[in-house]
């Protein structure tokens, strides 16, 4: 059983950083891939990024040079540095865990946050 707990949203400008963290119980943290996903108003989750138990990492394409993942398994934490916000990236952002790869798949993940708000004004 894997709970998860995220942090670090908040209300920037478009052009500003924001780091989230979501921080996991649980022994077995360094096994299981981590992922982010975001869900906009009135559109569907979708797959930001994310990153294997060996640091393999994985991103969609909206994201890729402005946003990174990485994790930290001696502190159950997995972050997403988020640079060069954009309007279009508001969204509630979920930290989900599985026992595999880092898969885009809404589906292949067992364990979710509660999500965090992030919105970019323009």
């Amino acid at each position: 059983q894997v709970q998860l707990v995220e942090s670090g949203g908040g209300l920037v400008q478009a052009g500003d950083s924001l780091r989230l963290s979501c921080t996991a119980s649980g022994r077995t943290f360094s096994a299981y891939s981590m992922g982010w996903f975001r869900q906009a108003p009135g559109k569907e989750r979708e797959f930001v990024a994310g990153i294997k138990w060996s640091h393999t990492t994985y991103y969609a394409d909206s994201v890729k040079g402005r946003f990174t993942i990485s994790r930290d398994n001696a502190q159950n934490t997995v972050y997403l540095q988020m640079n060069n916000l954009k309007p279009e990236d508001t969204a509630v952002y979920y930290c989900a865990a599985r026992n595999g790869d880092a898969v885009p798949v809404l589906g292949a993940y067992g364990y979710w946050g509660q999500g965090t708000q992030v919105t970019v004004s323009s």
